[in-house]
């Protein structure tokens, strides 16, 4: 049987879910510097449950695909603890860059 020239399912959910996380952090930067002051935040944080979410699928895709699931879990962690942080303070800012760290990290492991 031919396997399908194009990308595996849980690679497909961590290229996807990184860009939704760029996606959130350039958001979240424009408003923390204050471009979007007047602007509604459920965008940002509809883009947080979606990176979650996603997050969640790729490291239950790539445990099924039999590669490193494991190397997901400490950026699902820090996820789960920005709620934990107060927008607009140094800590929020600073937990989403470790976040976004620790994604990035966790999907070169599990590609």
């Amino acid at each position: 049987m031919c396997k399908h020239p194009g990308m595996d399912a849980h690679r497909s959910a961590l290229v996807v879910t990184g860009a939704l996380l760029l996606a959130l952090l350039a958001l979240g930067l424009s408003l923390q510097l204050g471009y979007r002051r007047g602007a509604a935040r459920w965008p940002h944080h509809a883009l947080y449950f979606a990176v979650v979410a996603g997050t969640g699928v790729a490291a239950a895709l790539t445990w099924r695909a039999g590669a490193a699931a494991w190397a997901l879990l400490p950026a699902l962690a820090l996820l789960l603890t920005m709620p934990r942080t107060r927008p607009g303070t140094a800590g929020h800012w600073q937990r989403a860059l470790v976040c976004a760290l620790a994604y990035a990290l966790g999907a070169w492991g599990a590609w």
